[in-house]
């Protein structure tokens, strides 16, 4: 019955196609308005600017993004790709029954993709690629006319209709890569004799490649990389004589390749066949496809010789034979590099990690000119590096590394000056590094370590001032570390151990703000290690062990990324700092064989036997019981704890003396109480407030004035418009707090006071800051006093980490901020707005979201704090009455409607999140000198969108993901861009809501730093 009343629909519109009238051609236009307003309905409100003309004032054939027939005036283009938009595609758009082209594509749209869709017999172009559609893909059975169906990147899941084939006749491209498309492929698949593009990568399809595949004579690019298909190489595969493009890269095909492989696929321009187990020798007629431009076979167990005929390919660019089992540790095997000088198109010569032996032959200066990387390492290469290598000049990597290479550096190769990665470790060279190295002024990455070089180290390799990777460890270099080396502020790994090189270690290491890796054991280095090594905050690893180091240990405790520290054999005196317990990131600690004396500490690392040595250190004691030590002397535990016995006794002291003094003032303090009886009754309102929520007891201001030392301005840790932030230690076991103060001597304080109270007395989030209690008082001179307690947060705030230049002491300032970092906070600061905004009882509006109101704890998890200015929403509350002269905020950060008068709202907070997610990934403060005009931080940022998205976005993120080879952070850091840009619209209407943010920022991580899969790249 559903076939036949579908039937009778299409004959019913192809009479209206051919004009016989009876249908009401208004009303069915009508119905396609219909249809798109609905669409329009539930996309964000934000993004409905881009649909302003989808109304009725407007014809809908005027509407932007929409075509309609000439003669019956129906939808037959819907295009609406690139417009950002959200929500789920709606089953009414089967009702479209005119519509030849829908393009959905890079948005993001969500749910499943409606059956409904079916319907569209006309359909000819369907594109809803780079969404977050799920499900299954539906039978499409009926749109017989489709010529394109672009499905990539989404979460489609199962496998391929089994009705695809037998019903798409004249599909011509069929895209379905990036998805969870699993299962076999259905042999009607052959049946789509006019496909001409297949492309199915990443998914985890398996089996083998249906024979009939064989029989898509059309087919000009096929794509199959990163499945889990297997078997021979497909036999079907070698009757597409049309075909220019093969991957098959990543997948389980094995076997031998047909020696006749370049007779059969003469057309192709680019092959990929790398990470699989083929074998055998390499057909030789490849070299007879000449159109051959891309050629990568890496990771195979290709044996044999590498063809001569190679020197064929005229138009070859890129070449990949890299880790195979080419050649036989003979001379000769490098013979083909001569036929490849014919090359002159060739730009990527990867031929590492094989069995090539001989000389390296000096005709490898005279390759293509355009040559840019070039990887042979991991063979057996023998020989010295020909000086005229300095001719190829456009060389940006040069992989020479683990071969038998000997002979000194050639000093030509300091012309190459675009050069950025040298590798030529773990070879026979000696000699003394060449001082021209330093005029290859763009190098990133050089690698010298494992071999015989000698003399000291060239200062001249200061100049290179992008140089991320030193590695000269393993050599017989001599002399001190040079202080130029201590200028190159982009260092990220620094690699010098087991060489000769002496003197103290420079106490300019602290400048060194971006170091990941400090490897310098074995050397024989003497003194005290430098206390600024503290200073290196980005440090995660350090080796000095095997040197001739004396004192105590530096004090590193603003490390807390160290995951690596040995310290061992060296001299070392003093005792095991207890704070090294500290550190949650630490996984191994080896202090053996020096002097260290007193207890071993027993907290964190010092827990675990596995994760620390302490052996060789005759005068420890204690520890946790494995380690068999003595136990310690009482003098030495008292030693020990004298510091927390004499902090003990100072409280105790200033607690006597506050008690006396409130003997003396008692009868003032209750004659003024009375004279303030309305301030009282305002503190009696606050308490009130405060007693809704379940603080903890009620603190008084003696304890708090003991808890600072008096309010002490070396405990003072941060200051704001109504208030002064210290740091106090409360109760007998001293544990740590910040007492925010408020000054009630300026105007507005006592409002901010009572606001943040309301505000936070019925609202409770993992990222929001706790407040552990209250202190509304009159102090010693009989003024009145209010305190908020929060619990303290030991990272600070996140405004000191995106600016650590403005922090004052190098000593204080953060290491930066990894990019997987940044995107947590600020996923963690949304799920606060979206909280208070849409899921506590009483909706609030923050409305002075900053920085400096972003605090971290120990794990850089991040609390919202700093709610003086808060507002109740969608209420006339008593704190709405209190704060009637309307809000302000913080210049650079307030909504602009709240300039012109404009009252507190969801929209203000979601303005001032855009702007310190920009913030946070450009390091540029919305009230930088350069935003002058109409120049803002927005601005700047959407107009530089998207091709110079890495020249705006901070510095320190790209140093601190150098290493990070599993995500894309350009494409990453645009998307996050986009994010920030449309929160803060100027339109309150055009932002987006908290929760759609959310959701965006959350999608980013897990696509981003989650899903992780493994891609070809010539070289290592």
């Amino acid at each position: 019955m559903r076939l036949f009343l579908l039937l009778v629909f299409n004959i019913l519109i192809l009479l209206k196609d051919l004009d016989f009238g009876f249908a009401d051609e208004a009303s069915m236009v009508d119905g396609d308005r219909q249809v798109l307003l609905a669409l329009k309905s539930q996309v964000s409100e934000n993004k409905r600017v881009v649909l302003a003309s989808w109304n009725h004032s407007i014809p809908l054939c005027e509407w932007a993004h929409v075509t309609c027939g000439r003669k019956h005036k129906r939808v037959t283009s819907l295009d609406l790709g690139g417009l950002q938009l959200g929500g789920i595609i709606l089953p009414s758009l089967g009702n479209l029954s005119f519509l030849r082209v829908l393009n959905l594509g890079d948005n993001s749209f969500s749910g499943t993709i409606p059956k409904e869709l079916g319907m569209l017999f006309r359909l000819q172009q369907l594109n809803m690629s780079y969404n977050s559609l799920e499900g299954e893909i539906p039978s499409l059975s009926n749109c017989s006319r489709l010529v394109t169906l672009d499905l990539m990147s989404n979460r489609l899941i199962h496998g391929l209709p089994s009705e695809l084939g037998s019903s798409l006749s004249s599909l011509e491209k069929l895209l379905l890569s990036k998805n969870n498309l699993s299962g076999k492929f259905p042999t009607s698949l052959g049946n789509l004799t006019s496909l001409s593009q297949f492309a199915i990568a990443y998914n985890h399809m398996e089996g083998e490649v249906p024979d009939n595949i064989g029989r898509l004579s059309h087919m000009i690019s096929v794509q199959l990389s990163q499945n889990n298909l297997s078997g021979v190489f497909p036999p079907a595969i070698y009757n597409l004589s049309s075909l220019r493009i093969l991957s098959i890269v990543g997948n389980h095909f094995s076997g031998n390749l047909r020696p006749d492989f370049g007779n059969m696929l003469t057309t192709l321009k680019e092959l990929y066949l790398g990470m699989n187990s083929f074998s055998g020798d390499l057909p030789k007629t490849i070299s007879n496809i000449s159109t051959l431009t891309h050629l990568e076979i890496s990771q195979n167990l290709f044996t044999g010789s590498i063809p001569f005929g190679f020197g064929a390919l005229h138009n070859i660019k890129m070449l990949g034979l890299n880790e195979n089992s080419f050649g036989n540790n003979l001379v000769g095997d490098l013979d083909f590099l001569s036929a490849l000088v014919n090359c002159s198109k060739l730009q990527v010569l990867d031929f590492g990690y094989n069995r090539l032996g001989g000389k390296l032959p000096i005709f490898v200066a005279n390759l293509s000119i355009e040559l840019a990387a070039m990887y042979m390492g991991g063979n057996l290469i023998s020989g010295g590096i020909p000086h005229a290598i300095g001719n190829l000049i456009n060389l940006q990597s040069l992989g020479m590394e683990t071969n038998l290479l000997t002979g000194r550096i050639p000093t030509s190769l300091g012309k190459i000056i675009g050069l950025k990665e040298l590798g030529l470790n773990s070879n026979r060279m000696s000699g003394e590094i060449p001082s021209n190295l330093g005029n290859i002024t763009r190098l990133e990455s050089l690698n010298l370590f494992n071999n015989s070089f000698e003399g000291s180290i060239p200062p001249s390799l200061g100049k290179c001032r992008f140089l991320l990777f030193l590695r000269i460890g393993s050599n017989k270099l001599n002399g001190s570390i040079p202080q130029e080396i201590m200028q190159m502020e982009s260092l990220v790994g620094f690699y010098i151990s087991k060489n000769l090189l002496t003197g103290p270690f420079p106490k300019d290491v602290g400048r060194l703000k971006l170091l990941v890796v400090l490897s310098a054991g074995n050397n024989r280095f003497h003194g005290n290690i430098p206390e600024t090594l503290g200073n290196c905050l980005s440090m995660e690893e350090i080796y000095l062990g095997g040197n001739g180091f004396d004192g105590a240990i530096p004090d590193i405790r603003n490390l807390r990324a160290l995951r690596i520290f040995s310290l061992s054999n060296n001299n070392l005196s003093g005792s095991i700092p207890e704070y090294l317990g500290n550190f949650l990131s630490l996984e191994y600690l080896n202090l053996s064989v020096n002097n260290l004396e007193g207890i071993v500490p027993t907290k964190g690392v010092f827990q675990t036997p596995e994760k620390f040595s302490v052996s060789g250190n005759g005068k420890l004691c204690g520890g946790i019981p494995e380690l068999k030590l003595r136990p310690c002397p009482q003098n030495v535990v008292s030693k020990a704890r004298r510091h927390s016995s004499n902090k003990k006794k100072i409280i105790i002291g200033v607690s006597i003396g506050v008690a006396s003094l409130l003997l003396s003032v008692f009868a003032l303090s209750l004659l003024y109480m009375l004279m303030k009886r309305k301030k009282k009754d305002g503190a009696k309102t606050a308490d009130n407030l405060l007693s809704k929520s379940p603080f903890y007891e009620r603190i008084s201001y003696e304890e708090l004035r003991s808890a600072t030392c008096e309010f002490s301005s070396s405990n003072l840790i941060g200051s704001g418009n109504f208030s002064s932030v210290f740091k106090g230690l409360l109760g007998p076991e001293s544990k740590v707090a910040a007492v925010k103060v408020l000054n009630l001597q300026k105007h507005g304080a006592a409002k901010s006071f009572m606001a943040e109270c309301e505000a936070l007395k019925s609202i409770r989030h993992r990222n929001l800051v706790k407040l552990v209690t209250a202190c509304s008082s009159i102090d010693f001179k009989g003024n009145e006093f209010k305190a908020l307690v929060y619990e303290f947060m030991p990272n600070g705030n996140l405004d000191t980490w995106l600016h650590p230049e403005e922090v004052g002491s190098s000593e204080n300032h953060p290491r930066p901020l990894k990019l997987c970092e940044r995107l947590n906070i600020a996923i963690h600061v949304a799920s606060v707005l979206d909280y208070i905004h849409s899921h506590c009882h009483d909706p609030v509006a923050h409305c002075d979201l900053k920085p400096s109101n972003v605090l971290l704890d120990n794990d850089l998890t991040a609390h919202v704090s700093d709610f003086g200015l808060a507002r109740i929403l969608d209420q006339e509350s008593f704190i709405n009455q209190l704060s009637s002269t309307g809000v302000r905020g913080t210049i650079g950060y307030a909504a602009p409607e709240y300039g012109m008068g404009g009252k507190p709202s969801r929209q203000g907070d979601v303005y001032s999140f855009g702007v310190l997610m920009l913030e946070m990934f450009t390091g540029k403060r919305p009230t930088d000198q350069q935003f002058v005009g109409d120049l803002t931080l927005r601005s700047y940022v959407d107009s530089g969108l998207p091709e110079h998205v890495l020249d705006m976005a901070d510095m320190l993120i790209l140093h601190g993901e150098v290493r990070n080879n599993n995500i894309n952070i350009a494409e990453c850091l645009k998307m996050v861009f986009h994010v920030g840009i449309r929160c803060c619209e100027e339109s309150p209407i055009n932002r987006m809501t908290m929760a759609e943010a959310l959701a965006e920022l959350v999608s980013l991580r897990k696509r981003f730093f989650k899903t992780k899969r493994t891609t070809f790249r010539a070289g290592r």
